[in-house]
């Protein structure tokens, strides 16, 4: 039966955003408001807006999904999403802000003084926020056909109309103000059903999560399998299924094992994976921590809200509270998995466990008032997700298009240059609607742990960095990355090493980067600006000795 609370519920949400964002229009003036909120948000504010735009579809249903298909190997995501945070504390959140610059590029021109290096970085800001853009608008429309049987399409369109209305009118100053709400509301679309599913599951005798022979169907099920898949059911037998196929089951059937997912045995879901005899899981999983713990300093639209606080301090102040906010959240996205695994096991067959949270509530807690009005409200959550992700991208995408493309300085070309960074986002959208959306924002932090990453830690902590060894670092680092992910995208299908290499591949990128900048620097110390020892000062001296500029 269809759940008539979810469209009023996603209806509201976008009414809200769009009427925040209008209020953000009547502050928004200047370019300095359109692009950092003439730097004068608080921490408190600032945290919560971070993480209103960081905990993305990834996060509110990909974390979820995952946890529900792999168990334990996947806690690596959640953990390195938020340690990602302490990494950016420690080496770059106050010296950034000291800087003075208003955009990634801003920082290279100011620190190595490179209009080419300048442009490059302007390319990979729109790379990354695209990539990054793309499983936000497919999480939309997956979330809009599971709730309401809409078009997918309609989903990814209503978003990135929001979105990009919204930051074309207000920019960053209206932006802030929606982030800020949007944080509060995913916490709490998480929250409150979290608390009614868990006394449930205690009320209901609490089941194992995962019974010695593995998930079982609690209830007779009919599955619609929506991806082709190889199964082996509970006789041995295996078969082949296509998107289209039906398969029902009696209650207590043991749900198929499902290739390339933990085997039959519950232990398989519920220990770390014992790697096979060539490493390659173990390397994957070091890889995944990389990226995640060191992506995090290099996404332009995390790093621009940084430009946006007073002072160093008071982005340092911004981060510690970001770390507690995010933190929290990611506790929840963990424990769906986990329910998941009991009350929804026939999305394991289906091939749909990014739904795992918005179907859950209905699937454990029955047909009744209670659960259709949980769901809207995680529905809810989830759209406000994806709006307010899509907007931090859209920004930051906006600003370096507007300044270093556009070569536009102004309100007007920063709208402009909105609209052409949306449109490009909800044509991939409609195009690529079958991408693994954690897989796909891995890669965007591969990306960035490969490029911006090295270039943050030795810009401001060594000062023989040269432009032509940051170009050369980024480039071949960078460019690693970029080909892996459009090899695992867009390429065939790999198996053994070459998969490995390329799904998860900051583990070698990564340290390609940070070697080709020193060797290349060294080589080219000559490069060096002139005035480094200005520049270094500038962004370490406390702000007390009012050297900074604003």
């Amino acid at each position: 039966m269809a759940n008539h609370f979810v469209v009023p519920a996603l209806v509201a949400v976008t009414l809200v955003t769009v009427a925040i964002g209008f209020y953000g229009l009547k502050l928004a003036r200047t370019t300095s408001d359109f692009l950092v909120a003439s730097r004068a948000v608080s921490p408190t504010w600032n945290a919560a807006a971070i993480g209103g735009e960081y905990l993305s579809a990834a996060s509110f249903l990909g974390i979820a999904g995952l946890i529900l298909k792999y168990g334990v190997d996947v806690l690596w995501y959640p953990v390195g999403f938020a340690a990602g945070y302490l990494a950016l504390l420690l080496f770059v959140a106050a010296p950034l802000r000291r800087s003075g610059a208003f955009t990634l590029p801003d920082f290279c021109e100011l620190r190595l003084g490179s209009r080419r290096l300048r442009k490059l970085a302007t390319g990979f800001v729109v790379f990354i926020g695209w990539l990054y853009l793309v499983p936000q608008l497919q999480g939309a429309g997956l979330t809009l056909t599971t709730v309401t049987g809409a078009p997918y399409e309609l989903g990814a369109l209503v978003v990135g109309v929001v979105v990009t209305a919204n930051v074309a009118l207000g920019g960053m100053r209206a932006v802030t103000f929606v982030q800020a709400f949007q944080y509060w509301l995913k916490l709490t679309a998480l929250a409150v059903p979290a608390i009614f599913l868990i006394l449930h599951w205690q009320a209901d005798g609490r089941p194992a999560v995962t019974p010695p022979d593995g998930p079982t169907f609690r209830t007779a099920t009919t599955v619609v399998v929506e991806q082709a898949a190889t199964l082996t059911l509970a006789d041995g037998a295996v078969i082949e299924v296509r998107p289209g196929d039906s398969l029902s089951f009696d209650a207590g059937d043991p749900v198929p094992a499902v290739a390339g997912l933990p085997g039959p045995d519950g232990l398989d879901w519920l220990l770390p994976d014992t790697a096979g005899d060539d490493d390659r899981g173990l390397f994957a999983t070091y890889s995944l921590i990389l990226a995640t713990f060191l992506g995090t300093m290099g996404l332009p639209h995390v790093l621009v809200r940084f430009y946006t606080n007073p002072d160093g301090g008071a982005a340092r102040r911004t981060t510690l509270v970001v770390l507690a906010m995010v933190g929290a959240f990611y506790l929840l996205p963990t424990l769906y998995g986990v329910l998941g695994r009991i009350y929804t096991p026939q999305l394991l067959v289906t091939g749909q466990t990014d739904a795992v949270v918005v179907l859950l509530p209905g699937a454990a807690l029955g047909d009744g008032t209670l659960s259709r009005l949980l769901s809207a409200l995680v529905a809810a959550g989830a759209f406000a997700a994806f709006l307010s992700t899509s907007s931090g991208l859209l920004t930051s995408v906006a600003g370096v298009i507007s300044t270093d493309v556009l070569g536009r300085g102004s309100v007007r070309g920063f709208r402009l240059a909105t609209l052409l960074a949306g449109l490009v986002p909800v044509l991939l959208a409609f195009n690529l609607r079958d991408l693994d959306v954690s897989q796909v924002v891995g890669l965007a932090f591969a990306v960035a742990a490969s490029s911006f990453c090295p270039l943050l830690v030795l810009g401001i902590w060594w000062r023989g960095l040269t432009d032509l060894g940051a170009a050369a670092g980024i480039l071949v680092g960078g460019g690693a990355a970029v080909g892996a992910v459009l090899l695992t995208v867009l390429g065939p299908a790999l198996h053994g090493w070459p998969a490995t290499l390329t799904a998860q591949p900051a583990a070698w990128t990564v340290p390609l980067a940070f070697t080709v900048m020193v060797l290349v620097s060294v080589a080219s110390r000559h490069r060096a600006p002139a005035d480094v020892g200005a520049t270094m000062l500038r962004l370490h001296a406390p702000e007390a000795l009012r050297l900074h500029v604003k």
